[in-house]
């Protein structure tokens, strides 16, 4: 009789071992390992394991790259995350923060794709009945959606064996279990060799299948980090609870991009798209105020305007405080620094002189947008120095460029479609960064003035804040 021994699976990396270890082998975390029921000893053995068939590999250009078809999902915001539509025989993961929205935008899927084909809707956590109240309320009545609510992931995977579906989704794989398995749902173990088994449906039937994935406390998605590697597409539905905007991020795909992002607004009837967030994330900014000035900063193709908000004010503690939202606290203290080295009065009599030491700086990217591109340097810079002046930068003015720990100012990629961008919304003039100017081949867009800077106290005089 084979003898069992018990193994330990890492929950981070999914590495195996027989024994117990207070850090990982595979990944060095500490505390992660968690026991995962038995294995036997001498089955499917190196020496002895059945042998498959050979088969033979094949010159990459022999292989036919046509036939690959996608399906519209209905929302273009979507379809431009997923580069254009979702694959035939693709295994994609959505996941969020609770509450964010996810079984909501699976629904809206349904409603739309639901008039032409046959979508199965697999529910490990609602009943029928509340699926039913649901999509009552969002106005879902596709003929071709049909509902089960099923945990066990291998009776899951025969009906769609049985059923043939053209689209799969499966809310959520945390609850999904395989019966032969000793562990619990949610498990390292259960949440690996149920998404394998949906991957090998998918994959053997052509059929496009859609993960609802949940988030532990640190926002990673649940279970193995090899969860990520197994599907072909990883997206993130983030946003504030409070604020009513999403944003879907892809952080990856094998069928597109994964620096495209989608916007929706979420209302009484669901998600609704945005299609120019821009105007959004613009909306309701005040005029004549201190600190705020506009940042361009490119997801993808899609060129965004967004408002950066500082407020600097003396303190009242003995260490300055730093609050930062939407962008990395050690870039703004590194701005800081070089605001105070470079455009303090060292060596510039005509600039005011800065100093942060005993201020507070606060910075907030207004509409829940997370900022985390060089280009954003510029803009946040000069929204610190209006803050610190108390003197408001036009409204009709935006900027961006990289900012060098010299002060000069860096180019930066897309330009053009950034410029373009801020001729349309009706601004009148943009700082950016000279090599970015020289290398302009249209130096006129509008109404628009291109305004070129090589450093950044050169960029403080042409909004004012500098010396003449």
């Amino acid at each position: 009789m084979p003898k069992q021994k018990a193994i330990h699976i890492c929950a981070q990396c999914g590495h195996e071992t027989v024994k117990w270890f207070g850090q990982c082998p595979g990944c060095g975390e500490w505390n992660t390992l968690q026991e995962a029921g038995f294995r036997e000893q001498g089955i499917g053995s190196k020496s002895g394991g059945a042998k498959g068939v050979l088969r033979s590999p094949q010159r990459l250009e022999e292989i036919s790259s046509e036939g690959e078809h996608r399906y519209d999902t209905g929302l273009g915001e979507l379809n431009r995350v997923c580069g254009g539509g979702l694959v035939r025989g693709s295994l994609l993961l959505l996941s969020g923060d609770p509450g964010i929205g996810k079984s909501t935008l699976l629904l809206q899927i349904c409603q739309s794709m639901g008039q032409e084909l046959e979508i199965l809707y697999i529910s490990g956590e609602e009943s029928a009945h509340q699926l039913k109240l649901r999509a009552a309320r969002l106005g879902v009545d596709a003929q071709g959606l049909s509902v089960l609510c099923e945990t066990d992931a291998q009776s899951v995977a025969e009906t769609i064996r049985t059923l043939k579906p053209q689209l799969v989704l499966i809310d959520s794989i945390q609850t999904m279990q395989i019966s032969e398995l000793s562990s619990s749902p949610g498990s390292v173990t259960q949440v690996r060799e149920s998404t394998n088994l949906f991957l090998r449906t998918s994959k053997a039937m052509n059929i496009p299948c859609i993960l609802v994935g949940h988030v532990n406390k640190d926002g990673n998605i649940a279970g193995p980090k090899v969860l990520e590697h197994i599907v072909d597409a990883v997206l993130y539905f983030e946003g504030e609870r409070h604020l009513s905007y999403r944003i879907l991020r892809a952080v990856k795909n094998r069928y597109g991009s994964t620096n495209e992002i989608g916007v929706f607004e979420m209302g009484d009837s669901g998600l609704r798209e945005v299609e120019n967030p821009s105007e959004m994330l613009l909306s309701g900014r005040a005029d004549g105020t201190s600190g705020s000035c506009v940042a361009c900063v490119l997801e993808g193709s899609r060129p965004l305007l967004a408002e950066v908000q500082t407020l600097v004010s003396e303190t009242g503690f003995g260490n300055p405080r730093r609050m930062v939202n939407g962008f990395d606290a050690s870039r703004m203290n590194m701005l800081i620094a070089v605001l105070e080295k470079r455009c303090g009065g060292h060596g510039h009599s005509q600039m005011p002189s800065m100093f942060f030491g005993n201020m507070d700086a606060y910075l907030n990217i207004a509409g829940g947008l997370k900022l985390d591109e060089p280009a954003c340097d510029l803009p946040v810079a000069l929204a610190l120095v209006s803050g610190f002046l108390d003197l408001p930068i036009a409204k009709d003015l935006l900027a961006f460029g990289e900012i060098g720990l010299g002060g000069e100012l860096r180019a930066v990629s897309g330009c053009e479609q950034r410029l373009r961008e801020a001729a349309r919304l009706g601004f009148g003039r943009c700082i950016i960064p000279r090599h970015n100017f020289k290398s302009l081949k249209n130096k006129q867009y509008g109404d628009l003035i291109v305004l070129p800077a090589g450093n950044l106290a050169e960029a403080m005089r042409l909004t004012g804040l500098g010396g003449q």
